[in-house]
C-alpha cells in the first residue's frame, strides 16, 4: 500500500487516500469510496485480493476521516458549507490522479455504507467514465424521513452548534439497528455477525465516533440526493451497476430498502443492474463471514465487464 496526499477542495485540509497496485500488469482499477466513520486503510485485505487478481486499488479518507483530519475534534466533521460536492470533488481529484497513473484502464468505483450514497450521486455525474458500478451496503429512504432529519439537525445545531456531537441525532439515525440482534452484546452488533470483526471496530480510534451535526447535515443531505428521482435518472443506461448487501442489514432495512433500490434504477432504464442479497450477514459484508463470497461475487462482475 502506497499513502498519498492531496488537497482537499475545502480549501483547508490535505486528503489522505491509499493505492495498491499488483505486481504484474494492470488489468484494471477499483476506486472505492468507504463509509461513515472509518477509513480507507480498512479496506487494505479487499483491496490486496483484487491486486492479486491484476486490479490497482485506491481510496481516500472522507474529510471528518482516517487521516485526513487534522485533529481529533474534527472527526466527523466534513466542511463548513455543509456541502457534499466537496466530497464529491475530492472523490473526483482522487480518479483522475489515479487514471495520470494507471492510463486508460478499465475503471469501476465502489461505494459502502455511507460512500454507497456518494457513490450513487457520483455515477449520476461522471458514469460515463466507469466500466461497472458497485453499490454495498445501501439502501433507500423516503424524502418525508430525511427531510425530518434534517430538521431535526438543524434544530439541535442552532442551540447547540454544528460540532457539537448529539446523543439524540445519533439514536434518531441509529438507535433501532441493534433491535433485531437482542440481546446485543455490544452498541454495534448490525455491523456483522462475525464477532472478531465488531471488536476490532470497537477497538479502533477511527473507528465508530459520534458524527456531528454538520456530519449529519452532510450525510443526510447526500442520502436525498441519491435517493431522489432525478439524481436515478441521470445515471448513464448503459452502465453496469451491481448492487450488494447483506439480508440482515438494517441499513438496507433487511433487503427491502436494497430491492427498491434496484428497483428504482431498473425503472430508470438502466439496462445492466443485478443484486446480491448474503443470507445471515449484516453490514459490513466485507468483513462479515460471507466476505470470501462476496470478493468472488465482485471480482466475477468486474471481470465479466472488463471489456
Amino acid at each position: 500500500m502506497k499513502d498519498i496526499y492531496f488537497p482537499s477542495h475545502d480549501g483547508i485540509t490535505t486528503i489522505h487516500a491509499c493505492i495498491w497496485l499488483p505486481e504484474g500488469e494492470i488489468k484494471g482499477v477499483v476506486q472505492i469510496i468507504h463509509g461513515m466513520a472509518e477509513y480507507a486503510a480498512r479496506y487494505a485485505p479487499f483491496a490486496e485480493f483484487l491486486t492479486s487478481h491484476g486490479f490497482a486499488v485506491c481510496a481516500d479518507d472522507h474529510l471528518g476521516h482516517g487521516q485526513s483530519v487534522a485533529s481529533e475534534d474534527l472527526l466527523g466533521y466534513f466542511n463548513a458549507r455543509r456541502d457534499p460536492e466537496v466530497i464529491i470533488a475530492d472523490i473526483r481529484a482522487l480518479q483522475l490522479a489515479v487514471k495520470k497513473q494507471t492510463g486508460d484502464k478499465p475503471y469501476f468505483i465502489l461505494g459502502h455504507s455511507m460512500g454507497s450514497f456518494f457513490c450513487r450521486k457520483y455515477i449520476s455525474l461522471y458514469g460515463n467514465d466507469f466500466s461497472g458500478a458497485i453499490i454495498m451496503g445501501s439502501g433507500f429512504k423516503d424524502i418525508f424521513t430525511l427531510t425530518t432529519a434534517s430538521l431535526a439537525v438543524k434544530i439541535n445545531a442552532l442551540f447547540r452548534g454544528w460540532k457539537h456531537r448529539s446523543k439524540s441525532i445519533t439514536k434518531l439515525a441509529f438507535g433501532g439497528y441493534n433491535k433485531k440482534f437482542k440481546p446485543a452484546r455490544t452498541e454495534n452488533d448490525w455491523l456483522s455477525a462475525n464477532a472478531e470483526n465488531v471488536d476490532a471496530y470497537e477497538a479502533d480510534p477511527l473507528c465508530g465516533f459520534t458524527f456531528t451535526n454538520n456530519g449529519y447535515a452532510v450525510l443526510f443531505e447526500i442520502i436525498k440526493q441519491a435517493c431522489a428521482h432525478k439524481t436515478i435518472a441521470a445515471v448513464p443506461k448503459e452502465l453496469p451497476v451491481y448492487f450488494v448487501a447483506g439480508q440482515d442489514d438494517p441499513v438496507g432495512n433487511y433487503g427491502k430498502g436494497v430491492q427498491k433500490a434496484y428497483d428504482k434504477f431498473v425503472k430508470a432504464g438502466v439496462k445492466d443492474v443485478n443484486i446480491t442479497l448474503y443470507e445471515h450477514s449484516r453490514h459490513e459484508i466485507l468483513n462479515d463471514d460471507c466476505k470470501e463470497k462476496v470478493c468472488e461475487d465482485v471480482l466475477n462482475f468486474i471481470e465479466s465487464h472488463i471489456n
